[in-house]
């Protein structure tokens, strides 16, 4: 159901329903019951600065009746700091009237409004409308005015605040509240192994029951105790792990067998004093047990703060003023001089409150916000433990020590971060600025960290840098808790519309935020690379996926990078700090196995629904998935049976699974697919429950004597179809449809039932008689008897040859292919979820398991992480609270918190990080200490003989060296072993043991070892240490670094060709961000360069030579690239000059260096700038010329506008020439000439030779003047470029000799000669000195004496001419 507007969501409301689309991660967290009582209730935020939007927005995604906002004071600059729904433009506008209509946007299914008041205590009955009120920057007067009223009327209240990096709420919830569910976790159940005369009851096979005391159970199934069965719940006691007791049973009779317990949630009553009472004699619930003595303090330092502001016309304390805190001091004196308890006072703590009470820090907010939204929600809904009453949380640790902090640094500059510049001071500010920080997930918490990071304004200077990564697309579930993102954003990426959205909070960061549409994993390195890592600043985990976190914390050890990791599951939420020699990692501490379950029992003896839910998903797999994709393997790998199957060793099952999707049961029509899902029912619901009793007789006994059928072990019935069980129709409709989508059969979820019951009336289901040679599988501790059955037998020839010679050959099925279904939980018109459940809670049926609906059942089998936006804030604010300290600089692991919470509870844990481990060893001058996990040895590429002599100079013998899984020495190795491999470099001895080339982006290798050290006792010589971190591997030149510009070859002796960096495009579209306009853009190009070549033929050709200006570089290129012609050079051809656009320019580079200092890429031509954004547009030839194609249309005469030289019916013709030719003519020749070993010429000159004679065999088909028919196209373009130049330069500078084009390829020089001399473009772009004096006097590497040969001559023979034979 989609729901954009608020009227459509109120009305959905009204009708008792939950859009689970929506709401279904929360859902998972809160239960249907509590959000339905949720969606009745009214709540009102008074205050909306920071932390009152935190709290409406995260109360607005959760879903409730009506949310009303109440501040009619007007905006302020400083609110910016933490107010992200605020804008400049609302600086002196009434908050509360500014701010609705963005929350509102939040929800279509919570209305939001404004409280129609100037002041809450002018009339205190207008309270009465709402379920609950919540307080923040309010006066102690107005509280205690409010909560008194509401405390008498049965109104629950929150009221949260926060100080700079102090904050605090206080919850009364009224008398005999009733907590329905304390802690939320799902209720436990077991098998009952015996329950004992004295009622102590033993779990089954000593399975941990979980319970604890004071617990309520009850019980079924028991046999002998029959009145214990479905009984009142009983409260038990823990007698140990695997027993508890239940009290008196002597009137319950004598135990026999069986029995299940299932443990009984009971309500809990609790009841709240007033907030005036609280105030004297508070209920403090401790945040950080770190801290014991802080919250009595905090306590009455809150309350010295508003007498203070009262005092003062309602004005806290000046930043870092002395006087001011002297003040604060004595008043929280005097509060605790006539308190209850006597509380002492630290002088340092209060005055530091009075220092930060104007800061207001977005992650401060977040985090209190967070946490006042879930009490609300507890309030509305009864769902888990309320904080009773008072909790206090400061993060003083955050404190900056690396800059100064006075009244003059920390004054308030009139600028969106003075909230923060309070706390931190202005030089802090600036650091933060600076950052260049990589976010990994834009999901839930990467939403809110950059929410977070837009106000606190990291990366918002000159050198900061944010880069966002993540691949997925937004999905309408998202919208419940990724707040950045509204239902028009569902279906695109993530990272852009969180950047967008984030720009928009905070206009600073546009232009700061990088998106990046890649995975991060083993499979992108190339573009997550060492440069990338490199320069980041810090790294921050957004992730929900373990191997992703563990991956990025692997690269964080590798590139020694701080991280800071955090994730939430439900109500709980976690934070780690990575630092380097400092802590541990992420990967240090491995989270438990995923639970998985026995196959014997999935496929014989579920207990629970679980099993019966897992049994279903992998009937989905061996129904739906498995089949459909060997069946297209079969299709279309040739000799699949005789290679593929063999190896496998599974032949028979997989063999008769093709003959049936492909003969036996292929359907026709959909009717066909009814029939087969009815098959499919009785087979898995009838058929095979009774195979199971034949084996297993429900009277059947083990050897022992015990009865089979009891503990675990479930007797189970078969099924009988009923067409008007739900149950049994809906399997049937669901494995329908997914039958009908494997064959592209078209189906509509409009067909009524009745069609389906008519169908399956049709049909004779045939009597099932049991097998007798069937085995089954009893326990899982014994062999599978299948087992042996399912190995190869593939030279058992009658059965297979039978099967192989029903089966249809591909070759009559060309083009055939079935459609494999790809599991989508979240869609609900795809039935995938439908049949799961259906056939989940069929098999429940058949074991008379208690059923799950729907919504558990996609949660089990979807594997769904419950999610709710309260701990995603609270969690953020905790990141970018231990953010500020990395920032920092601190050094010190006991400023750093690793914090665990859980809202439901409510609990809050936090400790120091765990220290990386650390370790020894004995070198020729004693001991060396390591961190085990940092350190490591960092070795230039030297050669093997080198590493082995100086790991011995350190005292320690390398007895195995290995790279991956590369062994690459061995002190066992024979000497002659050995041998060849101690004067290799260590990066060549990688590549040659493993046969693989180092990749081109990588620039470090790892070496793992095992050594021997100096130790005394042989014994103990055996140590680890850091691996080895060979830098500076020898690559070919593709940055702007100190790497020469003219290597050009891999160390495997091959040429690769670097990618283009910039590749944005000129559109004739409105509001295009580079438009076609005349005298606007200015092309750089090379007359020598083969690409640039073709946008100068282009731009001739079709008419832009007086809308596009461009300037040709010196044809000399040395190591700083190419550079321009100086002012007294005359050099031949037009446009040879000094640079027209940046005069003092003498490369081509110092255009690259100022559109991006930072620049690492080549400096290429041509090269397409922007001379009004100073920014270059493009640098591919093979983009720019299809951009010069049809975008300038609008700008030409019809004379040009008429040229096509991409014409849609040659397209696809076009593009399959280009991919041949690219590769191996207009590519090979650079890797025939620039290869530095025999193999790696051979490997590219040959196909380049073999590519020129289907050229020429191409055009000796076709009688016509151009490659493609009797008009130029871009084929023409691509190949002349390379061809012009080959008899000239290639065949003796490139070594590509084995012919020439005018003696070796009549029809190509045919075409070559026509487009030079008949058309200009062609013709007068074409500069043979340049072309002839580049390569041979700037490849110094290939011709080191720049000697330029004399011929061929002439450079090309004349349209008419041949070549003469030689007398």
């Amino acid at each position: 159901m989609d729901i954009d507007s608020p009227a459509a969501g109120t009305e959905q409301l009204k009708n008792g329903d939950i859009d689970e689309s929506l709401y279904s991660r929360q859902l998972y967290v809160l239960g249907h019951e509590a959000m339905k009582r949720m969606s009745s209730s009214h709540v009102l935020i008074a205050g909306l600065r920071g932390l009152g939007v935190e709290i409406a927005k995260n109360i607005a995604l959760a879903g409730v009746k009506s949310l009303t906002l109440f501040d009619p004071a007007p905006a302020n600059i400083s609110d910016l700091s933490s107010q992200f729904f605020l804008q400049p433009g609302d600086v002196g506008k009434p908050r509360a009237a500014v701010t609705a209509p963005r929350v509102a946007e939040l929800n279509a299914y919570t209305p939001v409004s404004v409280h129609p008041s100037e002041s809450l205590t002018a009339d205190l009955s207008q309270l009465h409308q709402y379920q609950v009120v919540v307080l923040t920057g309010t006066s102690l007067e107005d509280q205690l005015t409010i909560s008194e009223f509401c405390h008498q009327n049965s109104i629950f209240i929150v009221i949260a605040d926060i100080f700079g990096l102090f904050g605090s709420i206080f919850t009364d919830f009224g008398k005999n509240f009733t907590i329905v569910d304390p802690t939320g976790e799902s209720p436990l159940n077991g098998i009952v192994a015996d329950i004992d005369s004295d009622g102590l009851v033993s779990a089954l096979d000593e399975t941990r029951h979980g319970l604890e005391d004071g617990d309520f159970v009850t019980f079924s199934e028991v046999q002998g105790m029959d009145g214990i069965n479905n009984s009142e719940p009983r409260k038990i006691t823990v007698k140990g792990p695997y027993t508890f007791s239940i009290g008196d049973v002597s009137d319950l009779g004598q135990y026999k067998r069986g029995g299940l317990y299932t443990q009984i949630k009971m309500p809990k009553v609790v009841d709240f004093q007033p907030f005036s009472r609280q105030l004297q004699d508070p209920e403090l619930l401790m945040s950080d047990f770190a801290k014991f003595d802080r919250p009595p303090q905090l306590h009455i330092g809150f309350q010295a703060l508003h007498r203070f502001a009262k005092a003062h016309g309602g004005n806290l304390p000046r930043p870092h003023n002395e006087g001011d805190a002297s003040e604060v001091f004595q008043l929280a004196q005097s509060i605790a001089n006539g308190s209850k308890d006597k509380v002492e006072l630290d002088e340092k703590l209060l005055c530091e409150l009075s220092y930060q009470a104007r800061g207001d820090l977005g992650p401060m907010a977040a985090f209190f916000g967070g946490l006042a939204a879930q009490e609300v929600l507890k309030a509305v809904s009864g769902k888990f433990h309320p904080i009773v009453q008072w909790l206090y949380f400061d993060s003083l640790e955050s404190l900056p020590t690396s800059v100064k902090r006075s009244e003059e640094f920390c004054r308030p500059l009139d600028t969106r971060y003075d909230g923060q510049i309070a706390v931190f001071g202005k030089d802090f500010q600036d650091k933060l600025a600076n950052i260049n920080e990589f976010l990994v997930g834009a999901g839930a918490i990467g939403c809110e960290m950059l929410k977070s990071w837009a106000m606190i304004g990291l990366a918002t200077g000159s050198k900061g840098k944010i880069s966002v990564a993540d691949m997925d697309q937004i999905e309408k579930s998202n919208l419940n808790r990724q707040f950045l993102f509204r239902p028009k954003d569902v279906g695109k990426l993530k990272s852009d519309c969180a950047a967008e959205a984030v720009q928009a909070m905070n206009p600073e960061l546009k232009g700061k935020i990088v998106t990046l549409r890649d995975r991060v994993g083993p499979d992108t390195e190339h573009v997550y690379d060492e440069n990338f890592w490199e320069e980041l600043d810090g790294v921050t985990n957004a992730l929900d996926n373990v191997d992703a976190r563990q991956y990025v914390d692997r690269r964080c050890v590798f590139f020694r990078k701080p991280l800071v990791d955090s994730g939430t599951l439900g109500t709980k939420g976690n934070t780690q700090v990575v630092l380097p020699f400092l802590t541990e990692s992420y990967s240090s501490s491995q989270d438990p196995p995923e639970q998985s379950f026995p196959q014997c029992t999935l496929r014989s003896f579920p207990n629970k629904i679980e099993h019966t839910i897992a049994w279903a998903k992998e009937k989905f797999h061996q129904y739906f998935v498995g089949p459909p994709e060997t069946v297209n393997l079969y299709l279309s790998q040739p000799n699949y049976i005789e290679k593929t199957l063999k190896q496998s060793g599974n032949e028979i099952p997989t063999l008769e699974s093709i003959r049936n999707f492909l003969v036996t049961e292929k359907p026709l029509s959909f009717d066909d697919c009814i029939v087969w899902a009815r098959q499919q029912f009785e087979k898995e619901y009838n058929n095979a429950i009774q195979q199971l009793l034949y084996n297993f007789p429900k009277d059947s006994t083990t050897s022992t004597g015990a009865p089979f059928w009891s503990g675990p072990k479930r007797a189970p019935d078969p099924l009988k179809f009923d067409g008007a069980n739900p149950t049994h129709l809906g399997f049937v409709i669901a494995a329908s449809h997914l039958h009908a989508f494997n064959y592209g059969i078209r189906s509509s979820s409009n067909i009524p039932d009745s069609h389906y019951i008519k169908v399956m009336g049709k049909m004779i289901i045939p009597e099932f008689s049991p097998n007798p040679t069937i085995k089954i599988q009893a326990d899982d501790n014994e062999p599978d008897p299948n087992a042996q059955a399912l190995k190869s037998n593939f030279n058992d020839d009658s059965e297979l040859e039978q099967i192989v010679a029903a089966l249809p050959s591909p070759k009559s099925l060309p083009g055939f292919k079935l459609e494999p279904v790809e599991f989508e939980k979240d869609d609900d018109s795809n039935h995938h979820i439908d049949f799961i459940t259906a056939a989940s809670n069929l098999r429940a049926e058949n074991y008379a398991i208690a059923e799950a609906d729907r919504h558990k059942t996609k949660f089990i089998a979807g594997k769904i992480i419950p999610a709710i936006a309260t701990t995603t804030a609270l969690v953020t604010g905790l990141v970018v609270l231990e953010l500020y300290k990395i920032i920092d600089g601190k050094r010190d692991i006991e400023q750093y918190k690793n914090g665990f919470v859980n809202l439901a509870l409510p609990f809050f844990g936090f400790s120091e990080p765990v220290a990386s481990p650390k370790g020894k060893y004995v070198s020729k001058q004693g001991d060396v200490k390591i961190d085990k996990l940092w350190d490591r040895f960092e070795v230039e590429d030297i050669t093997l003989r080198e590493f082995l002599k100086d790991f011995k100079d350190k005292g320690l013998d390398i007895m195995m060296l290995s790279s991956g899984v590369s062994l690459l020495y061995a002190s066992f190795y024979a000497p002659n072993k050995v041998k060849d491999r101690m004067n290799l470099k260590l990066s060549q001895l990688v590549e040659t043991i493993s046969r693989k080339a180092i990749p081109d982006h990588q620039k470090n290798v790892i070496f793992e070892m095992t050594v021997e050290d100096q130790a005394e006792d042989p014994e103990e010589r055996d140590v680890e240490v850091p691996d080895a971190r060979v830098l500076a591997v020898a690559r070919p030149a593709t940055t702007g670094s100190s790497e020469k510009i003219t290597n050009w070859a891999d160390k495997s002796g091959e040429f690769k060709r670097g990618q283009s960096q910039f590749r944005d495009r000129i559109s004739k579209q409105e509001g295009a961000e580079f438009p076609a306009e005349r005298d606007r853009y200015h092309l750089y190009v090379s007359y020598a360069c083969p690409w640039a070549h073709r946008t100068l033929i282009v731009r001739k050709l079709k008419g832009l030579e007086d809308i596009i200006p461009y300037t040709s570089v010196h044809w000399e290129m040395l190591d700083k690239g190419w550079r321009f012609a100086k002012p007294d050079e005359k050099i031949v051809g037009d446009n040879v000059t000094p640079d027209p656009v940046h005069e003092g320019f003498t490369h081509l580079r110092d255009i690259y260096f100022k559109v991006d200092p930072e620049y690492k890429g080549r400096f290429t031509v041509p090269t397409l700038y922007d001379v009004k954004q100073g920014r270059i547009v493009n640098n591919e030839s093979s983009e720019i010329i299809r951009m010069f194609y049809t975008e300038f249309d609008d700008l030409l005469p019809d004379e040009f506008k008429k040229i096509e030289l991409f014409p849609a019916k040659l397209q696809k013709s076009i593009e399959e020439t280009n991919e041949w030719t690219y590769n191996n003519i207009n590519n090979g020749v650079y890797k025939s000439g620039f290869a530095t070993t025999q193999e790696a010429y051979q490997n590219a000159v040959h196909p380049l030779f073999g590519s020129l004679d289907r050229a020429e065999a191409h055009l000796s088909e076709h009688a016509s003047p151009f490659y493609f028919g009797e008009h130029i196209t871009e084929a023409d373009i691509r190949l002349y470029t390379t061809i012009v130049r080959f008899d000239p330069v290639y065949v003796q500078h490139f070594k590509c000799n084995i012919r020439d084009i005018r003696s070796g390829y009549p029809k190509l020089h045919k075409w070559l000669r026509n487009l030079y001399w008949s058309v200009p473009a062609f013709g007068e772009t074409t500069q043979f000195e340049h072309i002839k004096k580049h390569y041979t006097k700037s490849h110094k590497q290939i011709n080191p004496y720049s000697i330029t040969p004399v011929g061929p001559l002439p450079d090309i023979l004349p349209k008419d001419g041949e070549v003469h034979a030689a007398l």
